[in-house]
């Protein structure tokens, strides 16, 4: 039996809870989520397995966890209308993985940019769970039968493997024929979903490089829960250059096409209006309209968040919910591959 077909196309995504969102979490990704909820079937996880591939603090690791699902309800994800969940609560995730593992090539691996760039930085230190982290992101993927993924251009090489580990090591070996000699696959293959508008959210400190939750720098990015001060000492150390009046699109000015994208989309006046007002602009004049535009832009959600931490039994009450629809989906997925591969079928007591 193949992966059924849901009625609204379906959405998978996550985040870690390593440390607090910012504002390249909120503008590139979960803005677009909130969008998707009311034409798809949305899934979207804190994936907390994920965030012990590097080394943490088993001290933080909960209540990051609670912070990052609350911002994703503050930010307007609606428990109503998707399943918001905690990656550990459903244990198929790290079953599947494994069976996928077994499947997976390692040179496959061993080959991803990512791991090859947070190695060097690790040394010695590399765990086998940060060279794994792809096939446990395939195994979240491929577990909800999602449809589309949304994804950044940094994360296109995770979702092509997912895809590879679907058509080509469980379908192509283990797929069957149905009545009519046609072939049923066992997992549905994904296809990307890239979201243009706000994707890439640079750093404060260097146009050319990715707001980022690992820069050790923390002037770098623009959290949501900062509060107004810090976010006008942020903007007003972040980095710029001589040039009067911004730009899009100039490959020698990244830092003014970062900081003026940012404006157009805190303050929700689109790039055109914006490109237009601040042609001319100096950088002493724009600073604070940036600052006004993106505390104006957090406070909703800063209120939101501080309501949900305030009301902890409700936020686990919607965690618990999202585990039970989540485990309906995931052991359905998980049944269906390990009937494929041929293990015994669990006893039913």
């Amino acid at each position: 039996m193949g992966p059924p077909s849901a009625a609204r196309p379906r959405v998978l995504s996550g985040v870690q809870p390593t440390g607090a969102l910012h504002l390249g979490n909120w503008l590139g990704a979960i803005r677009n989520w909130v969008d998707l909820q009311n034409s798809h079937d949305t899934f979207f996880c804190v994936v907390d397995l994920h965030a012990i591939t590097v080394p943490h603090d088993p001290g933080q690791l909960a209540e990051n966890t609670l912070t990052t699902a609350a911002l994703y309800l503050a930010c307007g994800i609606d428990p109503e209308a998707s399943t918001v969940f905690v990656q550990s609560h459903v244990s198929p995730h790290s079953e599947l993985c494994w069976l996928l593992n077994c499947v997976t090539p390692l040179n496959w691996l061993e080959r991803m940019i990512q791991f090859k760039e947070k190695a060097v930085k690790q040394g010695d230190n590399v765990s086998a769970g940060l060279l794994d982290y792809p096939v446990l992101m395939a195994a979240d993927i491929l577990l909800y039968d999602a449809d589309l993924v949304p994804v950044g251009e940094d994360q296109k090489q995770h979702l092509e493997l997912a895809r590879d580990i679907a058509q080509q090591r469980i379908n192509a070996r283990f797929g069957g024929r149905d009545a009519a000699g046609e072939s049923t696959p066992v997992l549905k293959v994904p296809e990307p979903l890239i979201l243009k508008e706000g994707a890439r959210v640079m750093s404060l400190t260097d146009g050319r490089n990715k707001m980022s939750k690992s820069d050790p720098n923390e002037g770098s990015r623009i959290t949501l829960l900062d509060p107004p001060e810090l976010i006008r000492k942020k903007i007003k150390r972040a980095k710029t250059d001589p040039v009067m009046g911004l730009e899009f699109g100039n490959p020698e000015r990244p830092e003014a096409d970062n900081l003026l994208g940012l404006y157009a989309l805190t303050s929700g006046q689109g790039r055109e209006t914006v490109a237009e007002a601040c042609a001319s602009m100096g950088w002493g004049a724009f600073k604070p309209m940036l600052t006004d535009a993106v505390v104006e832009a957090l406070r909703p959600i800063q209120e939101r968040y501080a309501q949900w931490r305030q009301e902890e039994a409700a936020l686990r009450s919607v965690l618990l919910q999202g585990q039970e629809l989540a485990a309906h989906v995931a052991e359905a997925t998980l049944e269906r591959v390990r009937e494929a591969m041929g293990f015994l079928p669990r006893p039913r007591g």
